[in-house]
């Protein structure tokens, strides 16, 4: 059974878009390079050729699993989105209550996380912690070293 996750029309975009790429310009590089080094004789020796094929495996495999994730990607329609609670593309102040640090996060789709933008995966632990909590709860995160406590000071969509 396939895992459905869901994205923002910009992460879909970016996904297809990965797709295009690999079946338009590199698997007929690897088809090229396959040739090339056929053509360069005794296929039973030939490292190069054996090279060229397992790159186009791991190519072939990586294109199914794109399109396998394509097939089960959902477009999130933020209009509907409850804006009092945490969800997936909910931007969230929060407090660390052990450090009176103020952080703001948003939540997205695993594939579009960057944390140097502000951009965390619903699957990340903070991520689980804060999803559903409303503007004045106490988030309790596990995490490696205990547990950590946040505050969520403010949900908005941006």
């Amino acid at each position: 059974m396939s895992k459905i996750s869901y994205y923002t029309a910009e992460g879909l975009k970016k996904l297809k878009d990965e797709l295009e790429q690999l079946k338009n310009v590199e698997r007929p590089k690897a088809s090229q390079a396959i040739a090339e080094a056929r053509d360069k004789g005794d296929l039973s020796e030939n490292a190069e050729y054996d090279a060229a094929k397992e790159a186009q495996g791991l190519l072939e495999l990586k294109i199914a699993k794109l399109e396998e994730v394509v097939a089960n990607a959902r477009l999130i329609d933020e209009s509907q989105l409850d804006v009092s609670k945490v969800l997936v593309l909910s931007t969230v102040k929060i407090k660390n209550q052990a450090n009176g640090m103020v952080i703001k996060y948003t939540l997205v789709a695993e594939s579009e996380a960057d944390l140097k933008t502000g951009k965390i995966s619903v699957t990340s632990p903070i991520g689980k912690g804060l999803l559903g909590k409303s503007v004045g709860d106490i988030a309790e995160i596990q995490v490696p070293n205990g547990t950590m406590k946040f505050e969520v000071l403010e949900i908005t969509r941006d």
